[in-house]
């Protein structure tokens, strides 16, 4: 779910099978990252595998200024997305638009930062804790906050902490994961498939109501509620996700999970 940058590390779901189903509910979800930003150097791709563009010197730089300049980008605001981007604007993506050398206008896009703090300053590199929303490049964050105090700045390393509800205290490394079919099993590294939605009330259903939601029928019930729900039989078996329906009159399956269980 998502992408990272090429020198970037930390979380990135990965769902199989019938876990897949969760992976739209991700679409929003907002993330942590651990970020190094250096100042005095500006690069065409903001961060560190692109072409320095311009050196600055940053003797007087200060950690209370940097501080003073995070409280402009804090809460919600707009980004312009770099040219180095994966999105696409009129059907091509950003970054190969950049690789042929061609920049074209983006509009600014709202983002949200929830949490931006410094935590270090050892020059010229700073470290800062971001929680952010969907769609926030941290790329652009450097840049923008090296045009706010004057120096240039950009992104030297990333770790994204957390993405959504997962954190990377439960990660594994792709070469971990390459070796899995010959020294563990699946069970021992996934993640139940229910933890995108872990927040969303739940409906247990008895063994007819867990078959009718099988068979993706409404269960009739009066729900006095509305938006998502998450179903589990008796025995504690996620069956997936639902809505109420727009009567009130019963919950309608939206996702189904039939069988034996993947994960994420």
């Amino acid at each position: 779910a998502g992408t990272l940058d090429p020198a970037a590390t930390g979380v990135l779901p990965l769902a199989v099978g019938m876990a897949t189903k969760t992976l739209e509910f991700l679409n929003d979800a907002s993330k942590t990252y651990l970020a190094e930003i250096t100042f005095g150097v500006e690069t065409d791709s903001h961060d560190i595998d692109g072409r320095v563009t311009r050196v600055a010197n940053i003797d007087a730089l200060r950690a209370q200024t940097i501080e003073d300049s995070l409280t402009r980008f804090r809460g919600p605001g707009e980004q312009i997305p770099p040219m180095h981007a994966a999105i696409k604007i009129g059907g091509q993506k950003l970054y190969e638009l950049a690789r042929r050398g061609e920049e074209i206008v983006r509009a600014p896009r709202p983002v949200a930062f929830h949490m931006l703090e410094l935590l270090a300053w050892e020059p010229p590199a700073a470290t800062l804790l971001v929680d952010c929303s969907k769609g926030t490049y941290i790329r652009a964050l450097a840049r923008d906050l090296g045009a706010a105090i004057g120096t240039g700045a950009y992104l030297s390393n990333l770790v994204r902490l957390r993405s959504g509800p997962f954190h990377l205290c439960q990660s594994i490394t792709l070469d971990e994961l390459t070796r899995v079919e010959l020294s563990w099993s699946w069970p021992s590294i996934a993640i139940h498939p229910d933890l995108p939605v872990q927040g969303w009330p739940a409906l247990v259903l008895d063994a007819e109501g867990a078959h009718r939601w099988r068979q993706g029928s409404t269960i009739a019930a009066d729900t006095g509620a509305s938006g998502p729900i998450r179903a589990y039989d008796t025995a504690g078996a996620w069956l997936g996700t639902g809505h109420a329906d727009p009567g009130g009159t019963g919950w309608r399956p939206k996702k189904v999970v039939a069988g034996e269980q993947s994960a994420a």
